[in-house]
């Protein structure tokens, strides 16, 4: 369950001209299938006047926490384009490089001249490469998130003990202390059982 993947190291761009057509590609992570339809949303949103946005993504099923045993879900779309031009090149990229956790979009702004279906799969495919080789390849492990509230003479021990780990955390400080905390599935039990032992169980992990 804790075997490192392929994705990306973060958000890439990339765009170029075909026989007057423009295309763009895009690409950023994305752990569950909300936060890949929202990266696409985002994109339709920000090129409302193209002619195409073709999103493919690959992502974990079952949520962030899922090991790559995992099943995943693929998805793409033509939008608009002939069948099979387009969401399923797009696609096929991700699926060669081996990459998931991973959401794609190519725009396209029509310039005048048919492509084919053959041209218009080179160019999806394209985009999508393009924007993976400007984002880069990074190996990742599969990570969980849980939350820890506890009281304020408590908060000091727990933030003490998430930054010795170096793991990421965001803490809230309300009437209690909440951290909502990230970390590799493999280190996940051994740090609850810290917080827990720290605290002398008056930590509410969750």
């Amino acid at each position: 369950m804790t075997d490192a993947y392929r994705t990306v190291a973060g958000p890439g761009e990339a765009d170029f001209e075909i026989r007057g057509s423009e295309f763009i590609g895009y690409v950023d992570r994305a752990n569950t299938v909300e936060e890949a339809e929202a990266f696409v949303d985002a994109v339709r949103e920000r090129h409302a006047d193209a002619t195409h946005n073709v999103p493919a993504y690959r992502v974990p099923a079952g949520g962030e926490s899922a090991g790559s045993g995992e099943m995943l879900r693929e998805y793409s779309s033509d939008d608009g384009e002939p069948s099979g031009s387009s969401g399923k090149p797009a696609l096929n990229v991700l699926v060669q490089q081996d990459l998931r956790n991973v959401v794609a979009v190519v725009t396209r702004y029509y310039g005048g001249t048919n492509l084919g279906v053959g041209g218009l799969a080179r160019a999806y495919s394209r985009g999508v490469k393009d924007a993976v080789d400007a984002a880069g390849i990074v190996e990742e492990v599969p990570h969980e998130t849980f939350s820890v509230t506890v009281a304020y003479d408590d908060s000091g021990t727990v933030r003490g003990i998430l930054e010795s780990a170096g793991v990421e955390f965001d803490a809230a400080y309300e009437a209690d202390v909440s951290f909502d905390v990230r970390v590799p599935v493999e280190d996940g039990s051994g740090l609850r059982d810290r917080i827990r032992s720290a605290t002398s169980g008056r930590a509410d992990v969750e």
